[in-house]
């Protein structure tokens, strides 16, 4: 590829640069290492904020110090996240009386199956059921090859408590999201839980007010998809932090999980792993990257250090993010922001 030359700048250079042309990239992890790897984790958005995904390293550009590098001297590349990212969704569904015996439960069986499908070609998925008892009930573990099986076994589910222990619910899924990305092993984690209902909290376990602090310190994305006809908006709202569906036409079910999916998966690609090999060989160097698609740009910018880096590179190698420190970040941003 033939380098253009570089737009204009809409700003001066800075640690992390906003998109000036239509992009927003915002750097979330880098990794520097010998022989000469540099290897930048980052994010794609719209400037009004919409997602940006399915990015090749064409539509990238690299500069050192205010110079292209080339494309083929670089060899750059864009690596599977799953290099240094681990993704965990857990899809929560409400199986109290009233779910089970509408005759809606089997549009229920297979909107999960599709959703968990979909979700779990780029993250590993569980589910767990709820009812109006004290605790949530396993159906199926994180990655299982068995998901599909054990989702149809929904449609024989019967409540231990036909009641809706709603908050308490979305408080214990917390907890068991975060146990599991605490227990990964890559050095950046992410976490999604997903809930469903067709009503509101009748058990009373755990206040609304416990439930909205859970919700609001979780470190993970959370969606709500609520249907049915005592589905309570302001209620969903305080679930669904990251997104939500309500509707109180049961016909809808498909539809919220295939929107709430669909945003999952937005969210998702806009995260880039981009490896390429440096020609710089000693010194600090300030690397700009920016990303040039469909007439839209936008581009981020640091610094690192050469000291010692020499040939033999291979863009293609892991990089090397600090497992010792591991983070654990959240894919979207809150709903309306």
């Amino acid at each position: 590829m033939t380098l253009k030359p570089r737009p204009l700048l809409c700003a001066s250079l800075a640690t992390l640069a906003a998109g000036c042309g239509g992009l927003n990239m915002q750097l979330v992890d880098r990794s520097v290492q010998k022989p000469s790897n540099i290897a930048v984790y980052f994010t794609v958005d719209t400037t009004r904020g919409d997602p940006v995904a399915d990015l090749t390293p064409d539509d990238f550009r690299i500069y050192e110090d205010d110079r292209p590098v080339s494309l083929y001297e670089s060899r750059q590349t864009i690596l599977q996240p799953e290099v240094v990212a681990a993704r965990y969704a857990l899809l929560l569904v409400d199986m109290s009386g009233s779910v089970v015996s509408s005759p809606e439960i089997n549009r229920l069986v297979e909107a999960a199956v599709n959703f968990s499908k979909r979700v779990g070609s780029f993250q590993k998925v569980a589910v767990y059921a709820f009812d109006g008892s004290p605790h949530i009930t396993p159906i199926v573990g994180f990655g299982a090859p068995s998901v599909e099986t054990a989702i149809n076994s929904l449609a024989w589910y019967r409540p231990k408590d036909p009641s809706t222990n709603l908050n308490g619910a979305v408080v214990e899924a917390i907890k068991v999201l975060g146990h599991q990305l605490d227990h990964a092993s890559a050095p950046l984690r992410f976490g999604t839980l997903v809930v469903f209902t067709d009503g509101t909290d009748h058990a009373g376990r755990v206040k609304d007010q416990v439930l909205r602090e859970a919700v609001a310190e979780a470190p993970v994305d959370v969606y709500a998809i609520a249907v049915g006809g005592e589905v309570n908006a302001s209620e969903v709202r305080a679930i669904g932090r990251s997104g939500t569906f309500t509707s109180k036409d049961p016909q809808d079910i498909a539809r919220g999980f295939e929107e709430i999916a669909r945003r999952i998966e937005g969210f998702t690609r806009r995260y880039y792993l981009l490896s390429y090999c440096s020609p710089a060989r000693a010194g600090h160097h300030q690397v700009e990257i920016q990303a040039v698609k469909g007439g839209l740009s936008g581009r981020l910018s640091y610094d690192f250090k050469a000291d010692g880096f020499g040939p033999n590179c291979d863009p293609n190698q892991k990089p090397a993010f600090d497992v010792h420190h591991p983070r654990v970040l959240r894919t979207s941003r809150r709903e309306g922001k």
